[in-house]
């Protein structure tokens, strides 16, 4: 019974991160990429979190690496995960799929301190490739991850100590639903979520931790235009519309003083624990 029921977990986290797919019709429209990546935005967040860490994510990691100790982390970006642990850490393993951020990580990371592994490619495909470590984290990645459990197992398998996991309370892209129905008429989906996560994790044996918390809001856009750009790209909107991307915005609340993000890592959060096996 246990395994019909993870693999109905599993069928339905699959199912709804594919219901994300957007329309031919809709992507044909445009030629730039709905799939927004915004490396400087990843990189003014990873500066910030860097200067200032905190956090419950932060406190599950900080708590079990001792001194000289070392950290892997799955989807790093540009390392808002780890760099806040580099004080504590002889070395930092980042992966990522994403050339461009890893040189970005590995910037700042030379300028913190340890020493610095980057291998660029998809997790678990590379797990082979990249040693354990004490800490393993993985923050806003899983929402991209559709065999969750493979990849799961592949964390525990290189944790020493614990794994860290940090997603949004339900997918992050959910915020720009609003804007779908405004500009397309197109009703998005809502899952999967963090709770549909710890069920996967319940069903398949790992005894895992978890806190909800909010994030502060922070201004990791340069500017207004800048959130504007993303927003429309992500929309599958061209240039001309910009103008109404921006009054869309407004009506939703967000600031020209302090623009905050929208289809990211948004502010109500979970993070998850769990102790590896390597």
């Amino acid at each position: 019974m246990a395994v019909t029921r993870l693999a109905g977990l599993l069928d339905k986290w699959r199912a709804d991160l594919a219901a994300w797919a957007i329309p031919e019709h809709i992507t044909a429209g445009v030629t730039d990429s709905p799939w927004v990546l915004p490396r400087q935005v990843f990189a003014r967040r990873a500066d910030r979190v860097a200067r200032a860490p905190g956090g419950a994510s932060y406190e599950r990691e900080r708590e079990v690496l001792a001194p000289g100790g070392t950290v892997l982390d799955i989807g790093s970006g540009a390392g808002a995960a780890c760099l806040p642990l580099a004080p504590l850490a002889a070395t930092i393993t980042a992966v990522d799929t994403d050339r461009d951020m890893l040189t970005l990580l590995a910037e700042r990371a030379a300028r913190a301190g340890p020493d610095v592994h980057v291998v660029r490619g998809r997790w678990p495909d590379v797990a082979e490739q990249v040693a354990p470590a004490d800490v393993v984290t993985c923050h806003h990645v899983v929402y991209n991850v559709p065999e969750v459990l493979p990849f799961l197992t592949a964390l525990t398998s290189h944790a020493r100590r614990r794994v860290v996991m940090e997603l949004t309370t339900v997918h992050p892209l959910a915020s720009l639903n609003p804007l779908w129905l405004r500009f397309h008429g197109l009703r998005r989906p809502t899952g999967p979520t963090a709770a549909d996560l710890l069920a996967i994790l319940a069903e398949a044996g790992v005894t895992a931790g978890h806190t909800e918390w909010s994030r502060p809001a922070e201004a990791d856009y340069a500017g207004f235009a800048e959130l504007v750009d993303v927003t429309r790209r992500r929309l599958c909107l061209p240039a001309d519309r910009t103008s109404e991307v921006e009054a869309a915005l407004l009506d939703l609340g967000s600031s020209r003083e302090r623009p905050g993000d929208l289809g990211s890592s948004g502010r109500d959060v979970v993070t998850i624990w769990w102790e590896g096996i390597a």
